[in-house]
């Protein structure tokens, strides 16, 4: 599958805490790099445990400051930085387990930052994943009327 070039600039995160994840952030740099996709790293650069909401914040305020497109975290589940990341303006972020997931989240709801758990997930499946978001191109049309109204939703709920 061709990547989607317009997705050019991705974030991506790797939290590390005290179990090691089978996914891991220098693998999925090297398939970006390869794939001629720019990306930013923004941590963390240790093997020392940290907290995911500090990555999940950066790369999301990243995207709301349009310094990119969209963003990827890894971490032990994915769901504590889909949490964090959607607590964000604009943010649409889903934890994507397989490749048909990946596929619908960037069809059907312009998911812009995907969630990977690395405890559950190969770096082949990681890579198959990444390579269909990046490769589907957004329906619009009644899909694109939803998401005006979810940018309704936060423009009410998020102060």
């Amino acid at each position: 599958m061709v990547i989607n070039k317009e997705c050019k600039k991705c974030q991506i995160k790797r939290n590390v805490d005290k179990y090691p994840d089978n996914v891991t952030k220098e693998e999925i740099k090297k398939y970006l790099e390869e794939s001629g996709i720019e990306y930013k790293d923004y941590g963390t650069n240790s093997e020392e445990r940290t907290d995911y909401p500090i990555y999940a914040k950066k790369v999301s305020e990243a995207i709301q400051n349009k310094e990119c497109e969209c963003g990827i975290l890894v971490c032990r589940s994915g769901y504590g930085m889909t949490v964090v990341a959607n607590k964000f303006k604009g943010i649409r972020a889903a934890s994507i387990h397989d490749q048909e997931s990946a596929k619908y989240a960037k069809a059907d709801d312009d998911i812009n930052v995907i969630t990977l758990g690395g405890d559950y997930l190969t770096i082949n499946e990681a890579i198959c994943i990444i390579r269909n978001w990046l490769g589907t191109e957004f329906k619009g049309g009644r899909y694109e009327e939803r998401l005006k109204m979810v940018e309704e939703i936060e423009k009410n709920n998020m102060k």
